[in-house]
């Protein structure tokens, strides 16, 4: 797999792989799978790789291996994970090397979008696992708009989504994940976006066989 895009969206059902494919990624490039900045020493005492992060290498660029050089603190790298970020923004507001605000006392959506902000301001390498699931539809959009930032800044973002509103994001790659294996795709092309379309224009098509009457 390589990435041709300054965004890549990994995009596929529950189980397609998808999540365990960016942890990988992330463990390739040195982040704790648990979810982290790069070089970080906050996360678990010693984390222990998953079993396609102990086997996956990564090919890194001239300007990759610069964002993993030099001190920690100069290191440019995070992994957004949903399953650990909450307990993140309740841990590390006020921690040197993260963010200022408390996010603490923030709703788990305006936590996320000021680990964004703080954390995704610079060129690196970033990595997120499904980040809408504590997002609003107009926070969804300020994400497009960062990612969108992002990728003209000279930064490689890699995200797996289940959001037809994150893989819309302008010049993105996307990579549908499932039985297939994985293989590139348009964003108008994607069952994901088919299946959102089919269900806002009726809903009943889809919840008739969920729903008793």
């Amino acid at each position: 797999m390589t990435f041709e895009a300054p965004v890549t969206f990994l995009v596929g059902d529950n189980g397609s792989g998808k999540s365990t494919l960016v942890e990988a990624i992330a463990e390739g490039f040195k982040l704790d799978s648990h979810g982290g900045r790069l070089g970080a020493a906050t996360g678990r005492p010693d984390p222990a790789k998953t079993p396609l992060g102990d086997v996956l290498e990564l090919e890194r660029t001239a300007a990759g291996a610069r964002m993993l050089g030099g001190p920690r603190a100069k290191k440019k790298g995070f992994f957004l994970r949903a399953e650990t970020a909450v307990s993140m923004t309740e841990q590390l507001g006020g921690v040197p090397g993260y963010w200022d605000d408390d996010t603490s006392t923030m709703s788990h959506g305006e936590g996320f979008l000021t680990i964004f902000r703080e954390m995704f301001a610079n060129p690196g390498f970033y990595v997120m696992d499904e980040p809408e699931s504590a997002l609003s539809f107009t926070a969804c959009l300020h994400l497009v708009a960062l990612m969108h930032e992002l990728g003209h800044s000279g930064a490689q973002v890699v995200c797996a989504t289940h959001s037809p509103i994150l893989a819309a994001t302008p010049g993105a790659d996307i990579i549908e994940v499932g039985e297939h294996g994985y293989r590139r795709t348009k964003w108008d092309e994607l069952d994901l976006t088919a299946h959102w379309r089919r269900f806002l224009a009726e809903p009943s098509v889809y919840l008739r066989h969920v729903v008793e009457p």
